[in-house]
């Protein structure tokens, strides 16, 4: 079953405001699959896919440069720490382990000194050190947002969706910045997310997002 207008446009006036959010940026290989991971978790309010980590000024997806594709997620910290989204980033690739194509390269991007701290205690609780592990450990770049195509990938196929967004006067932007639009993308791949009912659709049971 697909949301209306109306519960999209409800669903998002209900989210937390971007004062109340905290920002974490990490680089997981592709970018459209984290995107949908991470959009379903309780907690993350918005997300958007892009590049960073390199030099290059206004990288495109076909003139990358020396940049990642990375992305980013809004969270409310009091229902999701950064401690918790750490603990899924390494839960999601090894650690020990590196592509050579820096498009696709493992990077936890730390913006501020608790993000810091927090990322040193869980590598010291987990038996690893920065240097000691093959993911980059980085101070936060300058983020590129990606195309609009981009963003929200696996949401955009969803045409039944799709037209809801439409129907509630949504752009391309408002589209990448939508709360609504983060959950839906992770519920089409089959991540589970508590929010189903708010906006209408099916609860997923085949994947989980802890």
């Amino acid at each position: 079953m697909a949301p209306t207008a109306e519960q999209i446009t409800a669903f998002d006036r209900a989210a937390p405001d971007s004062d109340a959010t905290e920002t974490a940026t990490f680089a997981l290989g592709c970018f459209w699959g984290p995107d949908a991971q991470f959009g379903a978790l309780d907690g993350v309010v918005r997300t958007r896919v892009g590049y960073a980590g390199g030099t290059k000024t206004d990288p495109t997806y076909h003139d990358l440069g020396d940049h990642t594709e990375a992305f980013q997620v809004d969270y409310d910290p009091a229902t999701r720490s950064f401690a918790e989204l750490l603990d899924l980033v390494f839960r999601s690739h090894d650690p020990n382990e590196q592509t050579r194509k820096t498009q696709y390269q493992n990077i936890v991007f730390v913006a501020t000194a608790d993000q810091r701290e927090t990322l040193t205690d869980y590598l010291d609780a987990n038996g690893y050190t920065a240097d000691g592990i093959a993911t980059r450990i980085e101070q936060s770049p300058r983020f590129y947002p990606a195309e609009d195509y981009h963003q929200k990938y696996n949401l955009r196929n969803k045409r039944s969706i799709m037209s809801a967004f439409e129907d509630a006067g949504y752009d391309d932007e408002a589209i990448r910045e939508s709360p609504a639009a983060a959950t839906l993308n992770g519920h089409v791949v089959g991540h589970e997310v508590s929010d189903a009912d708010a906006l209408g659709i099916g609860s997923n049971r085949s994947v989980h997002s802890t």
